[in-house]
């Protein structure tokens, strides 16, 4: 008896998918029994429990061994293919709705589970006015809302990974903090079509362990909804974001560009202040139907500029506070940056066959370009180089469950004085994957 509760219990809870199962096997339950009465608790209590995931295993091939690679972290040094489990993720949301189908609470938890450990992704509380149904508010471990790239879900995106400029600068994408949205959830709202995101966030996401300062990153964006522009039905959408923080100034010694070359302030007014980590940034989106079942032509375009404070070899915000070998607080670096990606996206006649064209380019230092880097007495390092990666690949949706990707990253990197760095580095990579989805 025990055991055909604990079965009937999961079959009832295992999705959106098996909700019209479930009512029929609710329908069949005496509620005059015992067994019966507790079946109906425990299903009123957890029928708002939805479970899903993803698991994408993958195989891939670089143009040297031990090649640096953002698709997936570097090469061992001995070692020019790999099989490898990118991501592995569970997620569970547990969600609430009023009598008007208003949401009321959510609350969500995803981990991700690979053959290099476990890390919590997400793990967060939201919840709703009722009164106005237009704003909400979210606490917790989440994305970071700016951009588009940032919060698409790797589940969804057609490349392999996004692009270098996003998972520098917003590594792991997740921060913890607290966020409002402004988001109508009525139908006839007139500023339904509008999302409105502000939140503060600790800064360095989850490459630390902790705030290390006293200091939050400001994070907003505005976006328009997807909207039909014209009678052919093409849909276009996009959105401005701004992150506004910094960190604080561990170290008197702060670097900044002056014609070409790094140059120090070390007044010791320094140590205390806040380095600047500033970001701007606008995206579009637009989607071409292709006619009934032949899918869509997808364009995608989103640029970021600003200033990033980190060290001398990263451009990473860092997670912790930076040292330097000898242990004592290491200098920082203070940088112009720019980037972007560009997206081409087309449907094969066909909602099952897509092919996907990418650019993307990452400029961390605009002050400095080529021969400049790497320039005696210039400071310079192999974090000052810009990259620019044309992708290109083919998509093969089986089901809603299964897709197939295989994807070829070509690199590019500016020709600098820098060892090992003279001419472009071979730093090529194919990706074969299969992503399994329920």
């Amino acid at each position: 008896m025990r055991f055909a509760k604990i079965l009937l219990v999961a079959l009832l809870l295992t999705g959106t998918s098996l909700t019209v199962k479930a009512q029929f096997l609710m329908d069949m339950i005496d509620t005059t029994t015992e067994l019966g009465k507790g079946m109906i608790s425990m299903y009123h209590k957890y029928d708002a429990l939805r479970f899903s995931g993803y698991i994408q295993p993958q195989f891939q091939m670089a143009s040297k061994r031990g090649a640096p690679s953002f698709a997936g972290g570097d090469f061992n040094p001995q070692s020019d293919n790999r099989w490898m489990l990118r991501r592995g993720r569970i997620r569970v949301d547990y969600e609430r709705y009023n009598d008007n189908d208003m949401p009321i609470v959510q609350f969500a938890f995803q981990f991700d589970g690979t053959e290099r450990g476990v890390a919590i992704r997400d793990f967060y509380g939201r919840f709703f006015e009722t009164k106005f149904n237009l704003f909400s508010m979210a606490a917790g471990m989440f994305a970071r809302p700016f951009g588009y790239e940032v919060n698409l879900s790797s589940a969804d995106r057609e490349t392999p990974e996004r692009g270098r400029m996003s998972q520098t600068l917003m590594k792991t994408e997740r921060d913890l903090g607290g966020m409002i949205s402004f988001e109508p959830r009525r139908k006839d709202h007139p500023l339904r079509f509008l999302k409105i995101d502000a939140g503060l966030f600790n800064g360095q996401g989850l490459t630390g362990p902790s705030d290390f300062d006293s200091h939050k990153d400001f994070i907003g964006r505005i976006a328009v909804k997807p909207q039909i522009i014209n009678k052919d039905k093409w849909l276009l959408s996009g959105g401005v974001s701004i992150l506004y923080g910094g960190m604080q100034q561990f170290t008197d010694h702060i670097y900044t560009m002056d014609k070409g070359s790094f140059k120090v302030d070390s007044s010791v007014e320094n140590a205390g202040k806040i380095a600047p980590r500033h970001y701007y940034g606008a995206d579009m989106q637009l989607k071409i139907p292709n006619g009934p079942g032949k899918g869509w032509t997808q364009f995608r375009a989103e640029y970021i500029r600003g200033k990033q404070t980190a060290t001398a070899n990263t451009t990473e915000t860092p997670g912790i506070i930076p040292l330097d070998p000898a242990g004592k607080y290491a200098p920082l670096y203070i940088r112009n940056f720019d980037g972007a990606y560009l997206y081409f996206i087309q449907n094969l006649g066909s909602v099952k066959h897509q092919v996907v064209v990418k650019y993307d380019w990452y400029d961390p230092n605009t002050d400095v370009k080529g021969k400049q880097i790497g320039a005696p007495g210039s400071g310079t390092t192999p974090a000052d180089i810009r990259f620019n990666t044309l992708g290109f690949g083919y998509l093969y949706y089986a089901n809603e469950h299964l897709k197939f990707t295989v994807y070829y990253d070509m690199v590019k990197n500016e020709s600098t004085q820098l060892p090992g760095y003279t001419s472009d580095i071979n730093d090529n990579v194919l990706t074969c994957r299969v992503q399994y989805r329920f």
